[in-house]
């Protein structure tokens, strides 16, 4: 398998990938309970105007429109019998933008999760499993992904299911969890052992990391963790832009350029290889971002304290906090009836 990853954070040193899919199709028009997968064939425009938006703010790597992309999620629309084609165009779209930008930028294959629960919690199998997502991704090898960028994941069980998945293909690829409960995944998982989730598979992936969760402080904390348990690794942050908040009936990102500007400081001092946005990032946001980049040189590694006092509380560090409090609760009433 090549490693355009390597290949580029060589010449780079560290790598911007995109912005928010979902969040902006909204608002170039995709409604609520719509398949932004559909695009791909309905508004194939449209598509290529997210993409090329995100290449002229500056991403090195940009994600192909095929997140729902497998057999599982693609049947809600009835789709379910056209995988590979809507795949194949996701990338193709993706593979047309790339290919013109006058500069090398990689077109990752967006895998995200099934939505099926695998065995024994729910009915779907593991082999079930790297059968669906090895549909998805032969799909996008044959648009022209150059990379399965599994991401959203919860559960370490459905991240080897994709990797061997990408792998059966012969496609690299990477990984990102989503650490949105208490600092976990919601199955479990802690930032600091995504390293090992795929071990003892016989191709070991480009990149690992985190994406999505509840906000920049979090997800930056959740990048101490793995950079510190694996100092070596291409870790990879798409954080979401700030905080979700409603407005009426729409949803608002809290974060402005200038605070995903600083985000993306703190990450490289952190240590990732690979920085994006999430939920809520727009191109205005990664164009900052990517001015940021260019004009850091790294500093010293951030403590949780200067994240937060630089970016904002961690939703994710007071849930724990009022966890702990809770149970001491607990313990103190049954204390106090003793």
């Amino acid at each position: 398998m090549t490693n355009p990853i390597d290949a580029l954070l060589a010449e780079k040193g560290v790598l911007l990938a995109d912005g928010a899919t979902g969040t902006n199709l909204f608002a170039m028009g995709l409604e609520a309970g719509e398949a932004p997968e559909l695009l791909n064939e309905t508004a194939p425009d449209t598509i290529t105007s997210l993409h090329q938006n995100f290449v002229d703010a500056g991403a090195d790597i940009i994600l192909t429109n095929s997140f729902g992309g497998t057999r599982h999620r693609l049947k809600l629309h009835h789709a379910q019998d056209r995988v590979h084609a809507l795949n194949q165009r996701a990338a193709e779209i993706a593979r047309a933008v790339a290919d013109k930008a006058g500069r090398k930028v990689i077109v990752a294959g967006s895998v995200g999760p099934t939505g099926e629960l695998l065995v024994p919690l729910g009915a779907m199998t593991y082999d079930e499993a790297v059968d669906a997502f090895a549909e998805q991704i032969e799909g996008l090898k044959a648009g022209g992904a150059e990379v399965a960028w599994i991401e959203t994941m919860s559960a370490p069980d459905e991240i080897r299911a994709a990797a061997q998945a990408a792998i059966r293909v012969g496609l690299p690829y990477t990984y990102t969890g989503s650490f949105d409960t208490a600092g976990r995944t919601m199955m479990g998982l802690l930032p600091k052992d995504i390293h090992g989730v795929v071990d003892g598979l016989s191709q070991a992936p480009l990149g690992v990391g985190a994406n999505c969760g509840v906000g920049a402080s979090d997800i930056l904390a959740s990048l101490l963790d793995m950079t510190e348990a694996k100092p070596e690794a291409t870790v990879i942050v798409k954080g979401n832009c700030g905080i979700p908040e409603f407005r009426g009936t729409e949803i608002h990102y809290s974060g402005t350029p200038e605070l995903m500007a600083d985000y993306v400081r703190l990450a490289v001092d952190g240590g990732a290889r690979i920085v994006g946005g999430c939920c809520g990032t727009s191109f205005q946001h990664l164009a900052a971002m990517r001015k940021a980049l260019d004009a850091h040189t790294r500093s010293d590694r951030p403590t949780v304290e200067t994240i937060v006092e630089r970016i904002g509380p961690m939703r994710n560090k007071q849930a724990t906090e009022n966890t702990a409090e809770t149970s001491e609760a607990r313990r103190e009433r049954r204390r106090s009836r003793a």
